[in-house]
């Protein structure tokens, strides 16, 4: 099974670095030296990284053949995907793979379906469901302890405790109103 793990920022400096955007909790296990990953476009790869280092808060990686600055701008938004084992499971039991997560129920504590997770939208504070509605309507769940209690792989389901509104718009509370002065 093929997992994009980061995508290829912009060049850093003249020899041949770039800035990564990370999209796996294991950056070590996955982009390691020597790691070989696929890429999309295919055209850009297979990429073997050569060495990596964080500068700044942020991940450097160079590529074996990428010499210069010139090449590794041609390299910019490229993704990068690592072939993982579909039974390998993350370190942290708490943490799971998208795959892990598709096509799961979404339940209430109580049992009502509201629906079944179709997409995951990683976004830079959180990660959000994107739940397919039987009546074919979406809602937005933010994937955060508070709110996804349990996810149940062996029953496929994730049971969520959302707060008012968020699946019902007619059960919204609104927290603060501004009154107008006179």
């Amino acid at each position: 099974m093929q997992l994009v793990v980061a995508r290829i920022g912009r060049a850093h400096g003249i020899k041949g670095e770039v800035t990564v955007e990370v999209r796996t909790d294991e950056p070590e296990l996955r982009l390691g030296p020597g790691a070989v990953l696929a890429t999309d476009p295919a055209a850009a790869g297979p990429l073997t990284i050569e060495s990596g280092r964080v500068h700044s808060g942020r991940l450097l990686l160079r590529f074996e053949g990428v010499r210069d600055r010139n090449a590794a701008e041609a390299l910019r938004n490229t993704l990068l995907i690592a072939e993982v084992d579909p039974e390998e499971l993350p370190e942290d039991p708490d943490e799971y793979y998208d795959h892990q997560l598709m096509d799961l129920d979404v339940v209430l504590a109580d049992g009502t379906e509201i629906g079944r997770i179709t997409e995951i939208s990683h976004l830079p504070s959180q990660d959000l469901f994107i739940v397919e509605r039987p009546d074919g309507s979406e809602v937005m769940i933010p994937f955060v302890e508070e709110i996804v209690t349990e996810i149940d792989l062996a029953e496929q389901k994730a049971v969520i405790d959302p707060p008012p509104g968020l699946i019902d718009d007619s059960e919204a509370e609104i927290a603060s109103s501004r009154e107008e002065e006179s």
